[in-house]
């Protein structure tokens, strides 16, 4: 069967802080990757991370989902706004040859993402 949920993200408002608790609770040392000017990561092991952002706001609703885009994120973002979605952030470079991703609005007004490798 194919992995629909490709990524997750936790939004944080300082990413030392929130570094030093994920590694002590998951007892995983945790990559840190800026993503931009503005933005910045820290990875888990496996396939998620923390997420610094400006617009974003931890909250008990901040986490993401993001959706396994094999087919390419363009062509996802084709999908949703054929399908009355929105997109809210275009397909994006993660550094390091980790794929791209994308936001988009769905039907509910709920944020979701796509994480590809292209």
């Amino acid at each position: 069967m194919k992995k629909v949920v490709s990524w997750f993200d936790i939004p944080v408002s300082d990413m030392t802080r929130a570094i030093a608790f994920y590694e002590r609770v998951t007892s995983q040392k945790l990559k840190r990757l800026p993503v931009g000017e503005d933005r910045e990561t820290a990875l888990f092991e496996g396939d998620g991370c923390l997420f610094l952002a400006p617009e974003d706001e931890p909250s008990h609703f901040g986490s993401r989902v993001y959706f396994n885009a094999e087919s390419g994120v363009d062509n996802w973002l084709a999908r949703v706004e054929a399908a009355g979605g929105k997109t809210l952030v275009p397909r994006t470079a993660i550094p390091s040859g980790h794929g791209y991703f994308a936001y988009f609005e769905d039907s509910e007004g709920n944020r979701v993402g796509l994480h590809g490798k292209s």
